[in-house]
């Protein structure tokens, strides 16, 4: 069993597959040096996240007189390895949607199949995936109302129903406990970020309407992200809670599915392309300095600046801000939303590519159902409208009505105009 983006022995799709296969069961996990390697921090929280959740997970199997086998390495030749250390007869694992995965997964399941070993992969991590919610003419939906609704007329109990993997965990193959790589040893240091909690807190989901937009209140959101990206929790147990509890906390668990629908569907914007290819004729400005700022929360916009700090402090960004500051990079500073984009996926601890990408894409105007281009986030009103009594503003950047704040690092009014003109100019050739 190849654990991934599924950190957890209850309600693992393919876990359950493997259990139920009757053959002794070998977890293990790859510190993949192809993503570790383009990492540039080296105290990345999500590294010790991950590292943790292995250790955690390592505890259960000594319970059970078993033990993950957990690697360092390129997972083809860690397979290799496997492949000469143990009698192999099938690999089971979780989908994943990325580029990367993809090839990687198609690789590893060549290099099996020259060894007569099967690779199979289970759907764990959504709850509709590929093909599963398509227009009735089998085209796959680029707006998220239409998919949305299919998604919830198509939606039955049987979706969230778990697969009860914890209850045949007696299957794993038994071994003395095998020693884990340490952070150091792959060249990370610990994190001191502190991780939110993996309890779903079900007031916040009651609520969640009314309160998930003032970026003030610490309990207006789930902070789920983060275990939803590396499946410490199980999205069907997810959404079988929140589907009774609101409906609006579903629609974002639904963007979730949708994103990576679009990113199977579309693998071009997981490399780099606008979905809508006339948006690759905007001319950015690209300013150094100006893109400094916005990612040390220095801009003169109170409300952009508290975001950044807030992000770079603590890996997480409020929903609300997070649109705020993307607009405010690409349409104010006239910045390509793939260098955002890449910020954020250096920095954000639930960063997940899916949903990165068609984050930042609606912001610029070039992504599938994007605002129209036309749509320029006013900082002022947003923080008139969420954020009142700079409660937030006020926590991240308590020296905004300084002296020493910096004035604006460009002015509102000209900014909407500059970038409305080279968006017409890009969009009429």
């Amino acid at each position: 069993m190849w654990f991934r983006r599924d950190l957890r022995l209850s309600d693992n799709h393919a876990l359950y597959a493997a259990l139920k296969s009757g053959i002794s069961v070998l977890p293990i996990f790859i510190f993949d040096k192809s993503i570790l390697d383009q990492l540039e921090e080296k105290n990345d929280a999500r590294v010790t996240f991950i590292h943790a959740t292995i250790s955690s997970l390592q505890e259960q199997l000594k319970q059970l007189g078993s033990s993950l086998d957990v690697r360092y390495g390129f997972p083809e030749d860690v397979f290799k390895q496997l492949l000469e250390e143990y009698s192999i007869a099938q690999v089971f694992t979780n989908h994943d949607y990325e580029p990367y995965a993809k090839e990687r997964d198609e690789r590893i399941s060549g290099l099996l199949d020259s060894h007569g070993v099967k690779f199979i992969t289970y759907k764990d991590q959504v709850i509709f995936e590929k093909q599963e919610i398509v227009k009735d003419d089998g085209k796959p939906y680029t707006v998220f109302t239409p998919y949305s609704k299919k998604w919830k007329a198509k939606l039955t109990d049987a979706d969230c129903v778990a697969f009860p993997s914890e209850k045949l965990i007696h299957g794993f193959l038994p071994q003395a406990p095998l020693a884990l790589p340490s952070l150091k040893s792959m060249g990370f240091e610990h994190s001191s970020i502190v991780f939110p909690a993996q309890d779903l807190n079900e007031s916040i989901v009651r609520h969640y309407s009314d309160q998930r937009n003032f970026p003030a209140n610490n309990n207006g959101t789930s902070k789920m992200g983060l275990h939803l990206r590396f499946g410490t929790i199980s999205i069907r147990s997810l959404t079988k809670t929140t589907r009774v509890l609101n409906e609006t906390f579903l629609n974002e668990l639904i963007w979730r599915d949708f994103y990576h629908a679009i990113l199977w569907h579309f693998p071009k914007v997981g490399k780099g392309a606008s979905f809508k290819k006339e948006y690759d004729q905007i001319e950015w400005r690209n300013n150094e300095t100006e893109f400094k700022a916005w990612c040390d929360g220095k801009t003169g916009y109170p409300i952009v600046d508290a975001g950044m700090r807030e992000l770079n402090t603590t890996g997480f960004m409020h929903n609300r801000v997070r649109m705020i500051v993307a607009s405010f990079l690409t349409k104010h500073l006239l910045i390509d939303w793939r260098w955002g984009e890449a910020y954020f996926a250096q920095k954000l601890l639930d960063f997940d590519l899916a949903a990165n990408n068609g984050g930042w894409q609606w912001a610029s105007g070039s992504g599938c159902d994007a605002a129209p281009y036309f749509r320029v986030f006013n900082p002022y009103l947003q923080t008139e409208k969420f954020d009142p009594q700079f409660t937030y503003i006020k926590k991240w950047v308590p020296e905004f009505q300084e002296l020493t704040y910096p004035k604006p690092i460009v002015n509102h009014e000209f900014a909407r105009k500059r970038v409305l003109e080279v968006y017409a100019k890009a969009l009429k050739k």
